[in-house]
């Protein structure tokens, strides 16, 4: 399923929530009707809450299946309201808005080229995947360049024919390259997706759609 839509009235949404197959967390400053927006069209379940003190959890939590990653400015009660089970690790370096150097599905995990040893062993151990430093078009933010599920990764416009067939293999999904929000390179700062649908930044047009739709493996 796919729908357009706004988070406060920002077609930003990736900046706003992040998502697994069966999570998403999401903005304390979501109006109702998005937080049913989301949870219908993506097909999970949905937590409200903010991180580190602000609404941009989409920043700030990067996730699959199999666990989360937050900020090392995560206060202990913002994390209560994950659900009881959940695996969480904590990125204890200056490089720690998750959601911006965290890509991952649940395969694999591509971080900021500048990422500790310490945080590689931590991503494979809460995201149970391989994980492996690297860039997409040039760009360290590799959470917020690309989108990636377990039916496709959707990259930034300048991402080489070698680098998608190269993210292809990694990640085990096809990738593609496109554009969001009206030619937002920036991918995953304007949509929030998982295998089953994707919530999309309200700018986006019929063929950024489109692209969308074919990368993502959403008919």
């Amino acid at each position: 399923m796919l729908r357009l839509g706004d988070i406060g009235g920002n077609p930003y949404i990736g900046v706003y929530c992040a998502a697994s197959e069966s999570l998403a967390i999401l903005s304390d400053a979501a109006e109702p009707r998005t937080v049913k927006d989301i949870a219908r069209t993506l097909d999970v379940q949905v937590v409200k809450t903010i991180i580190a003190g602000s609404t941009i959890v989409g920043s700030l939590v990067a996730m699959n299946s199999h666990g989360v990653v937050v900020t090392n400015f995560a206060e202990k009660h913002e994390l209560s309201r994950f659900p009881k089970g959940l695996r969480v690790g904590i990125m204890q370096e200056n490089i720690n808005a998750a959601g911006n150097n965290i890509l991952a599905n649940d395969s694999a995990a591509l971080v900021n080229p500048n990422a500790s040893g310490h945080t590689l062993r931590m991503l494979e151990d809460v995201l149970d995947v391989e994980v492996s430093r690297g860039r997409i078009a040039g760009i360290e933010t590799v959470g917020s360049s690309a989108i990636c599920t377990s039916k496709g990764v959707l990259c930034h416009p300048l991402t080489t024919q070698d680098e998608l067939k190269e993210l292809s293999g990694f990640f085990k999904v096809p990738a593609s390259a496109a554009t969001l929000n009206y030619g937002t390179p920036y991918l995953g700062a304007c949509a929030v997706a998982n295998s089953k649908g994707a919530f999309v930044g309200s700018r986006t047009t019929p063929i950024e759609l489109g692209r969308l739709e074919d990368g993502l493996g959403l008919f």
